[in-house]
């Protein structure tokens, strides 16, 4: 897919869909940062990439900080040589109702989820600028659309990260740059992260699915991997909705 050789960092890579990215983009030939601020976790998955041949190094990431997001790119480049790609994936939930929630909930979702997409794309201009090539894939969601009851918090994150990935788009990209970025918005994805809404569900919102099933990770790493390689070098400052048709609203 015209990506072997280059590198990328992968957020929110020790699980979920930022383990599936980081994972597939090996497979492609991609020397990945597994960064998360589960260090445990994020050397888990470098390690079981290394050991199926791929290369990978892992890194003890808090997104929130722009000085870890600036030590994680100069990690890659001191690495691998450059960093090519970006995967904004690392997120956390804190959902409630709005009389419930504190400001701390507010803070802490808003900080991890928007202000790390910031932190790690403004720490990764540069390089991608000085390469002329760049790939800028943040994870956004359908809540971003549409919201959720008790997901104010979150909801706005991700409506943020739509939003940064449009301006994004235009202020990075150029035929000289040869930077896009672009989000992909999950579903009803089944990751860790998304077992507290399924759990509280009862598993009740795959019937509002039209292909019947919740996705997986791989799913939602599918797509970023296209969006990281030349065939998907036309698509810029888009919102990939990746959810199964659920945010049709309608299942005949």
């Amino acid at each position: 897919m015209g990506i072997v050789g280059k590198s990328a960092i992968v957020t929110g890579g020790a699980s979920g869909i930022g383990e599936a990215a980081a994972r597939l983009l090996a497979a492609e030939g991609v020397s990945v940062v597994v960064a998360d601020l589960n260090a445990e976790g994020a050397a888990t998955v470098a390690e079981s990439i290394t050991a199926d041949g791929g290369e990978a190094t892992h890194f003890e990431l808090n997104v929130a900080e722009m000085r870890e997001a600036e030590e994680c790119v100069e990690l890659a480049i001191e690495q691998y040589g450059e960093v090519s790609i970006l995967v904004n994936n690392a997120g956390v939930v804190r959902d409630t109702l709005l009389p419930m929630m504190t400001r701390e909930q507010w803070d802490l979702v808003l900080d991890v989820n928007l202000g790390g997409c910031f932190n790690m794309a403004r720490a990764c201009t540069r390089p991608m600028m000085q390469k002329r090539f760049g790939r800028i894939i943040n994870t956004s969601s359908v809540a971003g659309r549409f919201g959720g009851r008790g997901q104010a918090n979150y909801a706005a994150s991700k409506a943020g990260i739509d939003a940064l990935t449009r301006v994004l788009a235009m202020e990075l990209s150029s035929k000289k740059r040869n930077i896009t970025v672009n989000a992909v918005a999950p579903g009803m994805i089944v990751t860790p992260l998304s077992e507290q809404v399924r759990s509280l569900t009862d598993d009740k919102i795959v019937d509002l699915v039209p292909l019947e099933r919740y996705g997986t990770p791989e799913d939602v790493a599918n797509a970023i991997r296209f969006l990281a390689s030349e065939e998907g070098s036309y698509i810029n400052g888009q919102v990939i909705v990746v959810d199964g048709g659920l945010s049709l609203g309608v299942k005949w």
